[in-house]
């Protein structure tokens, strides 16, 4: 591995003397607990979302629109904030990310909530990537690993939170007030982040990749589609089907070769030569679709076929939370004494551990175990991500760590895109084949599965019906969770390519 690139010394010292390090960490802190909540109170309230507008068919859309925005935008903030700061791209990305917030609590379709999802994903590129990375900026890499631990409780305390406050809210106010939670919490971290960053910034002229960007848009909403719909609205050979592989076959491509040749790439592929950074990406990918595959369809698991209200599925959820702070702290401090491929090991354990739980849950087993399940996820999670950030900040320049980070968030959030819809499109397939097998096609779709998720309507369904429903769902969930493990074993084994030496 090599040899952490510390010349930005000076830059620190200066830094030290005009940011106010505790406030802005706090700042920091603040915006990815914004972020965290986000998705623990998403997922949490998608079972009433779905409930109240309707469309199961589209449920992983609200997902994937907002992870696509996300995947594509990462890049492009990382890299503008190399230019221009980390400061004024960090605030415009928390700006719109709340503007998106406000208009997803005002959805009155599920269509409209997936576009809105787009624009709140839109800012959300910006949040984790550049908090992590001013981070990187302001402390030593001696520093950085216990840091990473501390951002890492961020998690935790959102776990707790946010699947309680959700729960609480769609049962007693409404499900729009999840995403309204945002604003105050957004505005508090733009005005201290305003007021105490100060970086020093060398002038240069911007190179946006601007073709990049659009030609990687077009590439993975062409896959989505693909995965999501495929199959399910649109036969596997059907000319709609085809021709949206053809685009993400010629657009990847040319997504490769533009990156290339670009002056200032978004995706600067020079810094994947370093094997470790490699390695860490590709596994970040994997991970990202696990991720995604635990916190989307869980609590619709846990309400539709377990028949629990919706603060039980979120502390199912909660625990994921609770279990990656614990182990980011732990390996902020184990991480320079063992190195980063131990303590990577360590969270490709913990991984499969958790994906065998789910790939073997059924409704019986209640939501303490598919709770243990989610826990072993989180601890896999909190020990590989904090040992990636690290290895690869310790291992690039100051003028390339905004881009560096942003690259491995973008594979997970990529993984987690591809995963939304790969794993939606194997759920809504699945289900169509049960209610096939059952001789009940004339009466039930995909869509009619979101009678579950509401007590109510779940009290009005026949006795046939609802166990039909429910068998689906559970042999589907089951399907979706084998793809899960297969992927936790994937990532183990890219870990175990990880260098010895470090």
């Amino acid at each position: 591995m090599g040899v952490a690139l510390e010349k930005n010394d000076k830059r620190i010292k200066s830094e030290k003397k005009k940011t106010h390090r505790p406030f802005v960490l706090a700042a920091v802190m603040l915006a990815m607990f914004m972020a965290a909540v986000e998705a623990t109170i998403v997922s949490t309230a998608m079972p009433a979302i779905a409930a109240d507008l309707g469309g199961f068919s589209l449920y992983s859309w609200v997902f994937s629109s907002y992870l696509l925005m996300n995947a594509v935008t990462v890049l492009i903030y990382g890299k503008l904030s190399d230019i221009f700061g980390r400061k004024p791209i960090i605030i415009i990305g928390i700006s719109i990310f709340l503007v998106g917030s406000i208009l997803c609590g005002l959805a009155s379709s599920i269509e409209m909530l997936i576009l809105f999802r787009f624009i709140q994903g839109f800012g959300a590129g910006a949040v984790m990537p550049i908090a992590s990375t001013i981070v990187g900026d302001m402390y030593t890499k001696e520093e950085r690993a216990k840091i990473q631990g501390y951002l890492s409780s961020v998690w935790g305390i959102s776990a707790v939170l946010g699947p309680a406050i959700g729960g609480l809210l769609v049962q007693f106010v409404s499900w729009r007030y999840v995403f309204w939670i945002n604003v105050p919490l957004g505005l508090l971290a733009i005005l201290v982040i305003a007021l105490y960053l100060h970086e020093g910034i060398e002038k240069k002229k911007p190179s946006i990749d601007y073709k990049g960007a659009f030609l990687l848009f077009v590439s993975i909403s062409s896959l989505m589609f693909v995965l999501v719909e495929g199959g399910v609205h649109w036969a596997w050979n059907s000319v709609v089907i085809i021709t949206c592989i053809f685009i993400f076959a010629i657009t990847f491509l040319l997504f490769i070769i533009q990156e290339t040749k670009a002056v200032d790439p978004m995706m600067p592929f020079n810094i994947w030569k370093e094997r470790s950074i490699l390695i860490a990406n590709v596994t970040s990918l994997t991970t990202g679709v696990m991720l995604i595959g635990i916190s989307s369809f869980l609590p619709a698991f846990v309400q539709g076929v377990m028949e629990k209200p919706p603060i039980i599925a979120g502390f199912t959820l909660t625990t994921m939370s609770i279990g990656w702070p614990i182990a980011a702290t732990i390996a902020g401090r184990i991480l320079l004494k063992v190195g980063f491929r131990t303590t990577s090991i360590i969270g490709g354990v913990a991984l499969i551990a958790g994906s065998i739980i789910f790939m073997t849950l059924n409704p019986e087993d209640g939501p303490l175990w598919a709770a243990f399940g989610s826990f072993m996820i989180g601890v896999g999670m909190g020990f590989s991500t904090t040992a990636f950030i690290v290895s690869i900040q310790s291992n690039v320049e100051w003028k390339q760590r905004g881009a560096a980070t942003a690259a491995n968030m973008f594979m997970r959030t990529l993984g987690s895109t591809v995963g939304a819809a790969l794993l939606g499109g194997i759920l809504n397939s699945k289900l169509q084949k049960h209610f096939q097998e059952s001789g009940m096609t004339d009466q039930l779709t995909v869509d009619s599965t979101t009678a579950l998720m509401d007590e109510q309507s779940r009290q009005q369904l026949t006795e046939t019906t609802k166990m039909v429903l429910q068998e689906g769902l559970t042999t589907s969930l089951n399907s979706v969770y084998f793809v899960v493990a297969i992927f936790a074993v994937l990532s183990f084994v890219l870990i175990l390519l990880l260098p010895k030496k470090e």
